[in-house]
């Protein structure tokens, strides 16, 4: 397995930046798990699966054609599910609100554990919430990024455009709340995972935090080329 890093936390938290900037420096690709969850809800809603149904989504997971691209000079990381670029449509509030409901579920999670396995094998950053104790728990280089409510608020507010700060709370709040308190991988620390509170770090303070850490750990310079990611199921 090449250069595995993990990165976990709740929404806000500032992960997705990170964990690209950190890609960038150990020239990986980004593993972005909350993605594979929102493509997941995103092709649910196209197909007229309800997101409650769980039978339905494993059997729409099992054969999910999504695949990562790094960023380059002509623009940052892309998502593609079917060869089409799905990158922003993952990103609205109605989607993240179905793929936190798709990500409660059991039988759904344990479909898009081996997809996500897969991905990261070859080594990468990946990003999410419950890779360091369920996903990867063998991973040697584990963070846990975390903020304040009212920062990761702020930070989300920024993203939306026309979004009230008061709901934006209220939304983030609620995700905490199923994220933590569902009975199959509730997000959480891993005992051996760095905690790295952004509340009051910029972007470059949690990088270079990040950065140092990893390289302090390593037998001699970082890092291993790596090309796009790909979770397309693999022909026989």
């Amino acid at each position: 397995m090449g250069l595995l890093i993990v990165i976990d936390g709740p929404a806000g938290a500032g992960k997705s930046t990170v964990a690209r900037r950190v890609a960038q420096h150990f020239g990986l690709p980004v593993l972005d798990t909350g993605a594979i969850y929102r493509t997941l809800a995103l092709a649910a809603r196209e197909r007229g699966i309800a997101w409650s149904d769980e039978a339905g989504l494993v059997a729409l997971a099992a054969g999910l054609p999504i695949r990562f691209e790094a960023a380059t000079e002509a623009g940052g990381p892309r998502v593609l599910y079917d060869g089409r670029d799905v990158t922003q449509a993952i990103r609205t509030p109605e989607i993240s609100e179905g793929s936190s409901q798709v990500s409660a579920l059991p039988a759904v999670r344990a479909s898009l554990l081996e997809i996500q396995r897969r991905l990261g094998r070859d080594g990468c950053v990946a990003e999410g919430r419950d890779l360091g104790t369920v996903v990867f728990p063998d991973a040697p280089h584990k963070f846990f990024l975390t903020a304040s409510d009212a920062v990761r608020a702020a930070r989300r507010q920024a993203e939306l455009e026309g979004a009230a700060l008061a709901d934006v709370l209220r939304d983030l709040n609620r995700r905490d709340e199923r994220d933590r308190s569902r009975a199959t991988a509730p997000m959480a620390r891993a005992e051996d995972a760095v905690l790295v509170d952004s509340s009051d770090l910029d972007a470059d303070a949690v990088v270079a935090a990040i950065v140092d850490a990893v390289t302090s750990r390593l037998p001699g310079p970082g890092g291993a080329a790596g090309g796009p990611v790909d979770g397309s199921p693999k022909s026989a």
